[in-house]
């Protein structure tokens, strides 16, 4: 098990890392950058950070915010590939340690007492803990967007014939179009970093991921889009390429995040 040490010397047994820069972040905790941060009382700095996630000898939940982004992607892509990588911040790169977690893990440290919340100090913040999304609200509707962007070609295929794209007036999709016209207004007024982001998808094409208060939006510049809102409670619905959707999602990958 990686370890590496937290604020008060005590040994942390590393359990996973996240990524936390304009590009990449979990978006359970938040529709962009700066609203990530502010949630875990961080400077929404461009740099980003690392956020280390273990338990100290106690069983104490300890999430460690580096600013050694690197050596947590290393960490992150080796353990993608299966290999072990010892992620251990050097002192000075460790911006703190914050008791909890902000991320819900089924995981634990062997040898030590099952993960709890460390008994509090005077002046220490409240536990992190994980966003509820076991109700259809924000975080669920993130989560959902995630998920169709990870197995994009299975909800593609459920799309049956020719999509419409929202056509104005059509009352059945207002929300849509709400989503359309708020994603337009970004091309003209760029939005908080990590509100749109682009990653990589088959053949030349990229796929992007939009949100805005309410909504969350999944697109492939040479394909469709994908609409989820919170006043729907788990409904997806298709956007298809039509006059406008090319236009607007070329203007979008010109302003996205990209990861390094």
């Amino acid at each position: 098990m990686p370890t590496t040490e937290s604020a008060d010397n005590d040994q942390l047994f590393v359990l996973t890392a996240v990524l936390l820069t304009p590009a990449q972040f979990p978006s359970v905790l938040g529709d962009d950058y700066p609203e990530v941060c502010a949630g875990l009382g961080l400077e929404p700095y461009a740099e980003g950070y690392g956020l280390v996630l273990g338990q100290d000898g106690d069983g104490g939940r300890w999430t460690v915010v580096t600013e050694d982004v690197s050596l947590v992607a290393c960490a992150i892509a080796a353990w993608d590939c299966g290999m072990e990588y010892d992620l251990s911040p050097g002192e000075s790169s460790i911006v703190g340690a914050l008791p909890g977690w902000p991320l819900a893990l089924a995981v634990a440290a062997p040898g030590v007492p099952k993960p709890h919340d460390p008994e509090p100090q005077e002046g220490d913040p409240a536990p992190l803990t994980p966003p509820d999304a076991e109700e259809w609200g924000p975080a669920q509707r993130r989560l959902g967007a995630d998920e169709i962007a990870m197995q994009w070609a299975a909800w593609r295929e459920q799309v049956e014939g020719d999509v419409s794209f929202a056509e104005p007036g059509d009352e059945a999709h207002e929300g849509v179009r709400r989503v359309l016209a708020e994603a337009r207004g970004y091309v003209n007024e760029p939005p908080p970093p990590g509100r749109v982001r682009s990653s990589f998808a088959a053949g030349e094409a990229r796929t992007l991921r939009v949100d805005g208060p309410g909504w969350s939006m999944v697109a492939r510049t040479d394909d469709i889009a994908f609409v989820l809102l919170d006043d729907e409670p788990g409904e997806v619905h298709p956007v298809g390429r039509g006059p406008e959707l090319p236009g607007l999602l070329a203007s979008l990958e010109e302003l996205a995040e990209r990861p390094v």
